[in-house]
């Protein structure tokens, strides 16, 4: 065996071109596969850093009736569901919040949760200093726990943290424990500490707490035994106490649905990642097809060796395992020089979608020890794979016919004809199905980077503000922080205008929900009332995002507490709720409590939650008459992006230094965010597809010209009987395009039956489109024509005389 490898081996160095050739065209596979299944091992393989995290479930909250999707959990079905629930061991939640802390330094903004005290033993992580919370601190305690992180870069690693205090939002905590660095894909991005009190909410009352509006992330640990499935079946009863017990509950007829953890992590990336999976198979296939190709025109070019060795006493079998081998050698040559290139290429794909891909950019994405094992493996299956026919079909070689002077092998070569054909046809019809994919998701992308967002992003930067519950614990204080703040931006000559909002647009987890309803007519109850889009502003906000008012005005120095309530709501709310009556002036019934408020102004339609998918209706209403503890500044300047964060912070310091901003950016940064997963799918599919159409067009000019090659005296004798330029045009060109047209129809059948499975992932395109499936035809027919055509051309120029005397 070693003798035929090392025989193998100097073949191989003998034709330098060959396997040049041959290894750049299978490391083109390769290396795209290995850099997609390293992200996929990332992503998907590679289990949470938690105890038996399969087991852990995250609980959701969902209306669909009212399209009201994958919410959080609210205290009353929380409490009610802990106490009744039998099938978890733990059962715990997690209220995401930001944190001001001071005292260490400048103000700063951190994030992080309030939490149950069993929150992380549920999770399954153990502190790698001090404790858990404690179960009587839970409600009352002023305690804290920090990551790793916080210890060592704010805290310089100080050996006696447990016991110490912090100020968070104005009031000191005692650390208690220290965890180890969470998941990124979990916790989300710059999460460093928490505390308890998970069920307190500054700025809203207990009473409205308990109403059943959901902010609680929910976790369960199932029992031994127990599977999701069975989790699932037994829902449905605890629904119906709950629903028996809190009849009025906004939340009382909603249902749950559970994910275990990896699935809520990567759940709505799967249908992409398969995609590109699928994307780099058909790269790979095309390749091994090209090379399958090569082997077998060197193969053949080898006739006279094959027969000599069998005449010697060479069995087929050790003929096919010397072919074989040679096989083998060059893809594990592309392998290595694919997982070279792989290393190259998978820290750039997070780097290109940082904004919606649960990797931490602060962690290096590399080939692991899984992925290299991957690599080896596809390299070995590829090599058989694409040898195997090849070397199989030379070890049948007549022997006789072989050893004869110029003997041509000519029933194999029929076959081996028919088999060239076959791969042609192959790589035409992946390339098609492939570029199809591509063409749609193209098109989808710029119809959606094209949608109106309904305001202007250029030159505008948001920044989000805590305001504490000690320093500002009424509605009040919170209006005279906006008109403080404003009046400071407004004296500033390089910000233009400025204004303060309780959500930033385009950020799905800033956005709230409100109840409304008519008060004509019948009043639904209201865990049956419709939802709209909620947003509360401070002065400018429409002019700061360049909002247009259709009709009615604008608000005033009038809408302020103790007034009218009024609000705005957007052109198609206003369509639907009352459809061809003139909304300004009228009534709607809003939250919980039925709030009576009435409509002064009809804004444009925003996307505020994402591009793709409107809100059928939104509501603003005065920061004046209805705030929270979180405030956005949004101010438009041409300034660039980090002085007008400066700017910003230095403003925000004269009304209250122990402020601080959190994740300052502009609103283009938001735009593209929003845009994020749509651009990937793009480039890496777009990618994808010239690769394989580069790969079919030289696959395609390989087997016409070998076949011209074959066909020298043919073609010789053709022209010495008279044959013209444009016969022998037309007849090369013929018999080309045959296997590219059977291809050409396989693959668009093929692009129509997976359509289906991208179709989640369009945007106003059909999978269907003629125009998007005649237009990748006819790129690759022309690609495949333009191969043809120099082999061709070749074949015209050939010396009738010349050709004969060959033959």
């Amino acid at each position: 065996m070693m003798t035929d490898l090392r025989f193998a081996l100097r073949q191989l160095r003998k034709s330098p071109g060959f396997t040049l050739l041959a290894v750049i065209t299978l490391t083109l596979g390769i290396g795209l596969n290995t850099a997609i299944f390293s992200l996929i091992n990332d992503l998907f393989l590679r289990g949470l850093p938690f105890k038996e995290p399969d087991r852990v479930v995250h609980m959701y909250s969902n209306a669909r009736e009212r399209n009201l999707l994958e919410l959080l959990v609210s205290v009353p079905r929380f409490q009610h569901f802990r106490a009744a629930q039998k099938i978890f061991d733990g059962f715990a939640g997690e209220n995401a919040v930001p944190f001001t802390l001071t005292g260490l330094g400048d103000a700063v903004q951190l994030f992080g949760g309030k939490v149950t005290s069993n929150y992380f033993e549920v999770l399954g992580v153990r502190p790698i200093r001090g404790r858990n919370f404690l179960p009587e601190e839970e409600e009352t305690a002023d305690v804290a726990m920090v990551t790793e992180n916080f210890w060592r870069k704010r805290m310089g690693g100080d050996a006696s943290v447990i016991g110490r205090s912090i100020t968070l939002d104005g009031v000191p905590h005692t650390i208690v424990g220290v965890l180890p660095n969470l998941p990124f894909s979990w916790i989300g991005p710059n999460a460093e500490i928490w505390t308890t009190k998970p069920f307190l909410v500054p700025g809203l009352s207990n009473e409205r707490i308990m109403r059943g509006s959901g902010f609680l992330r929910v976790i369960g640990r199932l029992k031994p035994g127990m599977t999701i499935e069975q989790a699932r079946a037994a829902m449905p009863p605890l629904e119906q106490s709950y629903r028996a017990q809190y009849p009025g509950k906004i939340d009382s007829s909603s249902v749950m649905t559970l994910k275990t953890l990896p699935e809520d992590v990567t759940g709505n990336l799967r249908p992409a990642f398969a995609t590109l999976l699928a994307a780099v198979a058909f790269v790979l296939l095309i390749a091994c097809s090209n090379v399958a190709n090569l082997l077998l025109v060197r193969f053949s070019g080898r006739l006279r060796e094959i027969s000599v060795r069998m005449a010697l006493g060479a069995s087929r079998g050790s003929v096919l395992r010397l072919f074989v081998f040679e096989s083998l050698l060059v893809s594990l040559l592309a392998g290595i020089v694919g997982a070279a290139v792989a290393w190259q290429l998978v820290p750039l794909v997070p780097q290109m979608a940082a904004n919606f891909l649960p990797f931490d950019p602060a962690t290096p994405i590399s080939i692991s020890l899984p992925v290299l094992g991957f690599t080896i493996a596809l390299s070995i299956l590829t090599g058989v794979a694409m040898g195997i026919y090849p070397a199989w079909q030379s070890s049948r070689a007549d022997l006789v016919d072989g050893l004869k002077e110029g003997g041509r092998g000519t029933s194999g070569s029929m076959r081996q004809q028919r088999f060239r054909k076959i791969l042609v046809g192959a790589q035409v019809a992946l390339s098609v199905t492939l570029l199809a994919g591509a063409a749609l998701l193209i098109t989808s992308f710029v119809k959606l980077s094209r949608q109106s967002i309904g305001f202007r992003p250029e030159n505008m930067w948001t920044g989000l503000v805590t305001l504490p519950q000690a320093g500002y614990p009424d509605s009040a204080t919170r209006q005279r922080f906006v008109e403080k703040t404003l009046a400071a931006l407004r004296s500033i000559p390089s910000i233009q205008s400025a204004t303060i909002s309780g959500d930033i647009p385009l950020i799905a987890a800033a956005a709230s929900n409100m109840l409304y309803t008519r008060p004509d007519g019948e009043i639904l109850p209201v865990d049956k009332r419709a939802a709209a889009a909620y947003h509360q502003i401070a002065p400018d906000y429409l002019k700061t995002f360049g909002i247009p008012i259709v009709a009615g005005r604008e608000f005033d120095e009038h809408d302020i507490a103790g007034n009218q309530n009024v609000i705005l709501i957007s052109q198609a709310g206003a369509r639907k709720v009352f459809g061809n009556e003139n909304p300004i002036g009228k009534t709607l019934l809003i939250s919980f409590s039925s709030t009576p408020v009435e409509i002064v102004g009809v804004v444009g339609d925003v996307r505020t939650r994402s591009v793709a998918n409107p809100d059928e209706v939104e509501i603003y209403r005065p920061w004046a008459q209805e705030n929270i503890q979180f405030a956005v500044i949004a101010v438009r300047s041409p300034l660039r992006e980090d002085a007008v964060t400066k700017v910003v912070q230095s403003a925000l310091g004269t009304v209250d230094p122990g402020l601080a901003i959190a994740i300052p950016q502009s609103m283009d940064a938001i735009v593209a965010q929003a845009l994020g997963e749509a651009r990937l799918m793009m480039w890496l599919l777009g990618i994808f597809s010239g690769a394989a159409l580069l790969l079919a067009t030289v696959g395609i000019y390989g087997a016409v010209a070998y076949t011209v090659e074959q066909r020298t005296g043919e073609i010789g004798v053709r022209m010495a009987l008279g044959a013209q330029t444009k016969d022998i045009l037309r007849l090369v060109l013929a018999q080309g395009m045959k296997p590219v047209g059977f291809g050409l129809v396989v693959g668009l059948a093929a692009a129509l039956a997976l359509g289906r499975l991208i179709a989640a992932q369009l945007y106003q395109v059909s999978v269907y489109s003629p125009l998007l499936l005649i237009g990748t035809a006819g790129t690759l027919a022309l690609a495949a024509i333009l191969a043809c055509l120099f082999p061709a051309r070749r074949a015209t120029q050939l010396n009738p005389v010349d050709a004969l005397r060959a033959e």
